[in-house]
């Protein structure tokens, strides 16, 4: 049963995490210090450190956070698109997470740039890896769903790189544990490759030597994998 005490400590940690996050947005990493954090709640640094050890830790728990607020954006996104439209629920789920990326480019980057160094206690990597896991399997099951319900063209395990294939057999057995063709789990990768790679660059600024608005060049992304799933592409609603 969770006590008084239990509940005090859990708001301490939401408000601790959601100071980092504003010092993040503003200042950029560099800035979220235990002591800044500590400074803008009038705590004191050590004070801090009964709830984090570490400056790591505190940024896993951060990741964790966010991963769990995008892995709700995609969810909801998903919720607004009727329950058979797979092609529909894919083109969502793709957009809203180009949409969140660029609205929260510098939580993107905590999320998807360098990994964060320096953790000490397990429970955090536990906690960041678990949000990020649900957060990948919104994507994977929507590839499970969409290969149960309709499979999409995949090349034989011989017409595959054999450089990749052991590869892949690893991922798909110890990471995803799932029961699919090696040719679905190249498909997903190379189409995850591409969404995060394309919101990537656009989000860290390296379309701009040729782009004003890459939202085009987002969607011409999205028909190719749409060819390659064998989905039906449309258009973006107004």
């Amino acid at each position: 049963m969770e006590t008084r005490r239990d509940r005090l400590r859990a708001a301490t940690v939401k408000e601790i995490s959601e100071t980092a996050r504003r010092i993040l947005v503003e200042e950029g990493p560099e800035a979220v210090t235990l002591r800044a954090i500590a400074r803008e709640m009038g705590m004191t640094a050590p004070a801090l450190y009964r709830y984090f050890g570490s400056h790591g830790e505190l940024l896993r728990h951060l990741v964790g956070d966010l991963f769990t607020e995008l892995t709700g954006e995609l969810h909801e996104a998903m919720a607004n698109v009727p329950a058979g439209d797979l092609s529909g629920k894919f083109m969502a789920v793709a957009r809203r997470f180009r949409l969140w990326a660029l609205a929260h480019p510098r939580e993107y980057a905590l999320l998807f740039g360098a990994p964060v160094r320096g953790v000490r206690h397990q429970e955090e990597i536990d906690f960041a890896e678990g949000c990020a896991r649900r957060f990948g399997w919104t994507f994977m099951e929507l590839f499970l769903e969409l290969w149960s319900k309709k499979p999409f063209p995949i090349p034989a395990d011989e017409d595959m790189d054999p450089v990749l294939l052991p590869q892949l057999r690893r991922y798909r057995d110890t990471a995803l544990g799932v029961d699919l063709p090696l040719g679905v789990i190249q498909q997903f990768l190379k189409c995850w490759i591409r969404l995060q790679g394309s919101v990537s660059l656009e989000v860290f600024g390296h379309l701009e030597f040729a782009l004003d608005n890459a939202a085009p060049m987002f969607e011409l992304m999205l028909t190719e994998i749409a060819d390659d799933l064998g989905l039906t592409y449309a258009p973006p609603s107004a």
